[in-house]
């Protein structure tokens, strides 16, 4: 039954004449795609009312393998051109499918005011401590110790937070899972999908080849053990001590909230001009 239904989200929602994808092995991307097409389909949405955006990257490869319109954008700005369209035709449900690198580094500022103004965008983060597709340097969500090619001897800097960054700008939605958490996932994206405002949803995302390797973890059940070790549910660590988190990530579920979206206030701000100005009819 599973694969019957991972064959017919295939044939339904990927471009034949794009396939194989240019994922490594053991890489968890083509799961998140899955878990974010599943999520789709569950909720019967169009392929016509749904527009995916990407920066550069592994990650951002993704809309180049689906088939909805889409914009594969220059680094860092997937979130610029999601404002343009969202702003542009307020009906249409867009999906910003991006990396740690392209979201917190080069991305950092789009991202915080995205959030700020509330844009009505669906942000799926694959997170995966490094910038997999040009080898393999730390990225802004390393975390100290680990290793990359442009830290050998281990990242001696702190790490963002990407999903408490969220959460502290303003976002109407945060949610983080490993990408093994595919229950949990699939039903954040469609909850994600449906908030208004500005939803995230990071994963944490195995990458055997540029992280992994440097890391002493050769292969996807290495690092499937190693997130099992690190990351601890929200409900968990809410009873936990500061000592007894340290070193840990924190999944679930962060805030679910309402807030006025970008377009929401941008109609009222309208009405209100033309009240102002007398062009009422």
């Amino acid at each position: 039954m599973y694969l019957k239904l991972s064959y017919e989200i295939r044939d339904k929602y990927l471009r034949k004449d794009m396939l194989p994808t240019i994922f490594c092995p053991g890489c968890g991307i083509g799961s998140v795609l899955q878990y974010t097409l599943r999520a789709i389909d569950e909720l019967g949405w169009s392929k016509d009312d749904v527009v995916w955006v990407s920066g550069i990257g592994c990650s951002s490869r993704v809309p180049g393998f689906v088939d909805f319109d889409g914009l594969h954008t220059t680094h860092g700005r997937a979130l610029a051109f999601a404002t343009g369209i969202k702003m542009a035709n307020p009906d249409l449900k867009v999906i910003a499918f991006m990396g740690d690198g392209d979201t917190a580094a080069i991305g950092g500022n789009h991202f915080i005011h995205a959030i700020r103004r509330n844009l009505d965008v669906t942000v799926i983060l694959i997170n995966n401590f490094t910038y997999g597709m040009t080898g393999g340097q730390v990225a802004p969500t390393t975390l100290k110790g680990l290793r990359g090619t442009t830290a050998p001897y281990g990242s001696f800097e702190n790490p963002f937070d990407i999903a408490e960054l969220a959460v502290a700008a303003g976002a109407n939605y945060v949610a983080r899972w490993t990408v093994f958490n595919y229950l949990q996932g699939i039903n954040s994206i469609k909850k994600a999908l449906q908030k208004k405002g500005f939803s995230l949803v990071e994963f944490l995302s195995p990458c055997p080849i540029s992280f992994g390797r440097r890391n002493r973890m050769k292969t996807a059940p290495e690092l499937i053990k190693w997130y099992n070790k690190i990351t601890v549910p929200i409900s968990k660590a809410k009873n936990m001590s500061p000592e007894e988190l340290k070193g840990k990530i924190i999944i679930g579920e962060f805030v679910d909230r309402d807030r006025p979206s970008l377009d929401e206030e941008y109609e009222a701000y309208k009405k209100r001009a033309k009240k102002m100005m007398g062009w009422e009819e």
